[in-house]
C-alpha cells in the first residue's frame, strides 16, 4: 500500500509539473495579446455552469471583449498555435444552455455580453431592420425597438437570451407558424470563423457560411453582429386559453389555426396531466368568459390539452379585433366553459416567462437542474407519440410544463444547419422539467432523465422520424444519424470554417485535432 501510494504521488507530481510547464507559456501568450478588453484567469466558476445545472467544465480563462477585434485576435492566436494546442473556444451569452454547450474545458470562454455596449442601429422604412451585437439580449432589442414603434417578427418564449445564442439554434415560439423561427428573419451576419477571420455574410454574400452558422450550434463561427428584420409593433395583446380533453380534436384545431391566414398571431399549446386547482391558478391573470360554468369544471386527475392563442392589436382596433376573435373561436371545438381571456400590453405578453423567473428565483427554484428534452415530431406521427407518452410514460406534469404546437416547414430555410422532420407540418414538443436537488422521488433528476430516455427509446423503436431540437448526443455516430443526409455538408462546412475544431467544444460533435468521419 505504501508503494502504491508513493507511486501515485510520483505520477500526479509528474502530471502537475507538465501542466505547470505548459500553462505559463499559454497564459503569458494570452496576456500579451493586443486586445482592448481583458482576460480573467481566476474567477472562472461562473463560466463553468449553465441553466441546465448538470455539467460543469472549468475553462482556463474568460475573455471579456470590448470589440469584435478582441474575439478575432484571440481565435486567430489559438488557430496559429496549430493542432498541438488543446485550447478551444466557447462563446457564452446568457448561459442558458442545458448540457454544457457554452463551456470549454481548459479552454477560453468568451463573455459575449461584454459586447452589449455596441449601439443598436435601427433602420426605418418599408423594410425596417436593426443591426445588433451577437451578445445583445432580445429583451433589450424589444425595449429599444418599441421606442421606434418596431419589433422583431419572431421570438422565443424567454427573451433574456442573446441573439448569437438563439440564432445558433433556431429560435422558436408561437409566432413560428407565420414568420418561421428567428433564423428565418435575419438579413445579414458578422461572424468570426475558427481561423479568426471576421466575415460579413448574407444570403447573397458568403452565403454558405451564412446558412451554415444559422442553426449551426456554434460550429462554424461566432456570431458577433446580426441584422434582424422588424415589423410595426402592436400596443396590446388578447391572450386566450381554452381546454380540450380529446387530443385529436386539439391538434386538428391547432393545425387549422396555422393554415392559411389565421386570425391569431401566436399559437401554442401545452399538456396538463393529473393537475389539481388548475383553473384557480389561472384566474389571477385570466378571466373566464362564463364564470358560473367555469366554476363547475373539474380538472383533477384528467389529461387535458390547453390551446394558447394571442391576437396583437392597437387600442383603436379593439372593437374589430373582438369580432374577429369571436368569429374564429366559434369555429373551434374546445370545451365551451373553459374560455379564459386576458388583455395585456405587448411587452408584458412577450416577457411573460421572466415574470415566472422572478417568482421562482425568490423561492430558490430557478437555479436547479433542468433536464429539458425538446423534440420535433412529424404531424403524421403526433397521435402515436401522444398515445404512448402522455399519461403512459408521463403520469403527471408537476415537474414542469409540456409545450406542444405545430409549425409550417415552408417557413424554414432548408439551407441552414437546422435539421427538421421531412413533413410539411411538424410539432415542437418540449418537456421543460425542473428537478429538485437531492430528491430521489418522481421530482428527482434521475427519475426525469429515465423518463426522457424512455421517450427517446420509444421514438426510436417506433421509427417516428423525430428530430431533437437543442440536440445533445455523446458520440459522433449519433450526431451523424441526427444530421442524416446532411452530415456531409455539415462536415464540409466544419473543415472549411473551423478545420482545427476550435469552436464550441461543448456541443461534443467534433474533437480538436481528431479527423472527422464522413
Amino acid at each position: 500500500m505504501l508503494f502504491l501510494r508513493s507511486f501515485m504521488i510520483l505520477v500526479l507530481s509528474c502530471i502537475a509539473i507538465k501542466i505547470n510547464l505548459c500553462f505559463p507559456n499559454i497564459l503569458s501568450s494570452l496576456k500579451t495579446l493586443p486586445i482592448d478588453g481583458h482576460f480573467n484567469f481566476e474567477q472562472l466558476h461562473h463560466a463553468a455552469k449553465d441553466f441546465g445545472n448538470r455539467y460543469s467544465f472549468l475553462p482556463l480563462a474568460v475573455l471579456h471583449p470590448n470589440s469584435v477585434s478582441d474575439i478575432a485576435t484571440t481565435v486567430k492566436h489559438i488557430w496559429q498555435m496549430g493542432p498541438g494546442s488543446d485550447l478551444t473556444v466557447a462563446a457564452r451569452g446568457h448561459g442558458h444552455s442545458l448540457q454544457g454547450q457554452a463551456q470549454a474545458h481548459g479552454g477560453i470562454v468568451i463573455n459575449m455580453k461584454s459586447l452589449q455596449g455596441l449601439k443598436m442601429q435601427f433602420h426605418i422604412g418599408n423594410l425596417p431592420y436593426v443591426d445588433v451585437s451577437g451578445g445583445e439580449l432580445w429583451i433589450n432589442i424589444l425595449r429599444e425597438g418599441l421606442k421606434h414603434g418596431l419589433a422583431p417578427k419572431s421570438w422565443t418564449d424567454y427573451l433574456h437570451l442573446t441573439v448569437g445564442g438563439t440564432l445558433s439554434n433556431a429560435g422558436i415560439s408561437g409566432q413560428a407558424f407565420r414568420h418561421g423561427p428567428q433564423i428565418s428573419n435575419v438579413h445579414q451576419l458578422e461572424v468570426v470563423t475558427g481561423k479568426g477571420e471576421v466575415v460579413t455574410c448574407s444570403g447573397k454574400q458568403n452565403s454558405d457560411l451564412f446558412h451554415g452558422v444559422l442553426g449551426g450550434l456554434g460550429q462554424f463561427g461566432i456570431i458577433t453582429r446580426a441584422r434582424i428584420s422588424l415589423e410595426p409593433a402592436p400596443e396590446m395583446v388578447k391572450w386566450i386559453r381554452v381546454l380540450y380533453t380529446d387530443f385529436a380534436t386539439f391538434t386538428r384545431d391547432q393545425e387549422e389555426l396555422i393554415s392559411g391566414e389565421s386570425t391569431f398571431d401566436y399559437v401554442e399549446g401545452f399538456v396538463i396531466i393529473n393537475r389539481t386547482g388548475l383553473l384557480n391558478n389561472w384566474r389571477s391573470s385570466f378571466n373566464p368568459q362564463d364564470p358560473v360554468q367555469a366554476s363547475k369544471f373539474k380538472s383533477d386527475g384528467r389529461t387535458l390539452f390547453c390551446l394558447e392563442l394571442a391576437k396583437y392589436f392597437n387600442r383603436d382596433e379593439t372593437a374589430v379585433v373582438n369580432r374577429e376573435i369571436h368569429s374564429s373561436l366559434s369555429q373551434l371545438n374546445h370545451i365551451p366553459s373553459t374560455l379564459f381571456v386576458s388583455e395585456v400590453p405587448y411587452i408584458e405578453f412577450l416577457d411573460r416567462v421572466h415574470i415566472s423567473e422572478i417568482k421562482l428565483r425568490s423561492k430558490g427554484l430557478w437555479e436547479v437542474p433542468h433536464p429539458w428534452l425538446n423534440l420535433l415530431v412529424p404531424r403524421s406521427k403526433i397521435q402515436t407519440f401522444a398515445q404512448q407518452v402522455f399519461g403512459n410514460i408521463l403520469t403527471d406534469t408537476s415537474n414542469g410544463p409540456i409545450l406542444i404546437y405545430p409549425v409550417n416547414k415552408s417557413k424554414w430555410d432548408n439551407r441552414t444547419s437546422v435539421v427538421t422532420p421531412d413533413e410539411d407540418v411538424f410539432y415542437l414538443v418540449a418537456f421543460l422539467s425542473s428537478a429538485v436537488p437531492s430528491s430521489t422521488g418522481t421530482d428527482g433528476l434521475d427519475h426525469i432523465l429515465i423518463q426522457n430516455k424512455r421517450i427517446l427509446e420509444f421514438c426510436e423503436i417506433a421509427r417516428l422520424g423525430v428530430k431533437q431540437y437543442l440536440p445533445h448526443y455523446s458520440t459522433q455516430g449519433e450526431w451523424k444519424a441526427h444530421f442524416g443526409s446532411r452530415w456531409e455538408v455539415f462536415v464540409r462546412r466544419k473543415s472549411s470554417y473551423d478545420p482545427l475544431a476550435i469552436l464550441a467544444p461543448g456541443q461534443r460533435i467534433f474533437q480538436k485535432a481528431v479527423p472527422y468521419s464522413q
